[in-house]
C-alpha cells in the first residue's frame, strides 16, 4: 500500500515544513516513528485531496483491511506504537467526508471534522512519543484541532476551488462558493464579513492550542520542547495571518526560514518559563468515543 520507511523523511521535508523543523528537536526515535505517522496520513490524504474521482469507495476498503488484517503494515505500525486503530479509522472517515462537496453549517460541525482530519493525528502522535496519562489525551486532541483550524483560514480560497467551504455556514450569511472562489467583484461588506469568519476561526484555534500546551506536562520531558516548538510555528501561520487585518487573501501564507526562526527562539524562551504560565485546559468541545483509547 505504502513504503512506510522510504517516504518518512522525505515526505515530512517535503510537505511538512513546520512538523519538518520541530523535529530536530524531538528524540530520534519519535523523529523516526513522527516522520512515519506522517507520511502514512499524507499518502491518504493526497489520495483524498489531489484525485479527480470519487475515492470513497477507496477509503472505506481501506477501513475494512485495517479492520481485518491484521499483517497489514499500518496495522503493524500502529501496534507497535500502542495505537488503537480505531483512532486511525476516525482518521480516514474524515476523508470520506471531503469527498463530496463540503459546506460546514456552524463551530461544532467544525470541531468534529478538525478532530476527524487532525485531532486524530494529535493523538497518534502522543502515542508516539509516549505520552500514557490519561490527560494527555485530551491535549493532543486540541492541539491537532488547533493546528487544523490554522490549516483552515490558510486554505479557504483553495478549498472553495474544490467546492469545499469550511468556515461555518453561520458565520459567513449570503457568502456563496462563487464569492469565495471568485473574489474579484467582492463588495467590501461581503469581504468583511469573510475576513471576520477567517478571524473567528483563528480565535477558536488559539482556545484549541492553548489546551494543548495545558498537556505538555503530561508527555515526556524530551518531547515537550519540540511539540511546544512545532505547534507555535503552526499558530504563527494564523497570527500572520491575522496581521493582514480585515481583508480576505486569496494567496497561501507561509513562514518564512526567518520568522520560523524568531519563533523558535521566542518558544525556547517560553519554555523554560511555562510551569510559570500555568496553562489550564478548558473544555471547549464535547468528549469523543475513542478519545481515551
Amino acid at each position: 500500500m505504502i513504503d512506510l520507511q522510504l517516504n518518512s523523511k522525505t515526505d515530512l521535508k517535503r510537505e511538512g515544513k513546520s512538523f519538518y523543523w520541530a523535529s530536530f528537536f524531538l528524540p530520534k526515535s519519535s523523529k523516526i516513528n513522527a516522520g512515519i505517522l506522517y507520511s502514512i496520513c499524507r499518502y491518504f490524504d493526497d489520495i483524498a485531496d489531489k484525485s479527480n474521482e470519487d475515492e470513497t469507495n477507496y477509503l472505506k476498503k481501506t477501513i475494512e483491511e485495517i479492520k481485518n488484517n491484521k499483517r497489514n503494515e499500518i496495522n503493524i505500525f500502529l501496534k507497535k506504537n500502542k495505537i488503537n486503530n480505531l483512532i486511525f479509522i476516525d482518521l480516514i472517515e474524515g476523508l470520506i467526508l471531503d469527498q463530496r462537496k463540503i459546506r460546514i453549517q456552524n463551530k461544532e460541525e467544525l470541531i468534529k471534522y478538525s478532530y476527524h482530519v487532525a485531532g486524530t493525528v494529535g493523538l497518534m502522535m502522543s502515542k508516539i512519543i509516549g505520552a500514557n496519562h490519561k490527560k494527555a489525551a485530551q491535549s493532543a486532541i486540541d492541539l491537532g484541532i488547533g493546528m487544523q483550524l490554522t490549516n483552515i483560514v490558510r486554505d479557504v480560497y483553495e478549498d472553495s476551488k474544490m467546492k469545499r467551504i469550511y468556515l461555518p455556514a453561520n458565520w459567513i450569511p449570503n457568502i456563496s462558493l462563487d464569492n469565495l472562489s471568485d473574489p474579484g467583484e467582492l463588495s467590501s461588506q461581503k469581504n468583511e464579513i469573510i475576513s471576520n469568519a477567517i478571524h473567528k476561526v483563528i480565535n477558536l484555534s488559539e482556545k484549541f492550542y492553548q489546551n494543548g500546551f495545558a498537556g505538555l506536562k503530561y508527555i515526556p520531558f524530551s518531547a515537550r520542547l519540540g511539540i511546544f516548538i512545532a505547534a507555535n510555528v503552526y499558530r504563527g501561520i494564523g497570527t500572520k495571518i491575522q496581521s493582514k487585518k480585515k481583508k480576505y487573501i486569496t494567496e497561501r501564507v507561509y513562514l518564512n526560514t526567518f520568522e520560523k526562526l524568531i519563533i523558535t527562539i521566542k518558544s525556547i524562551l517560553l519554555f523554560t518559563i511555562i510551569p510559570l504560565m500555568n496553562y489550564q485546559y478548558k473544555i471547549i468541545r464535547n468528549s469523543l468515543p475513542n478519545e481515551n483509547l
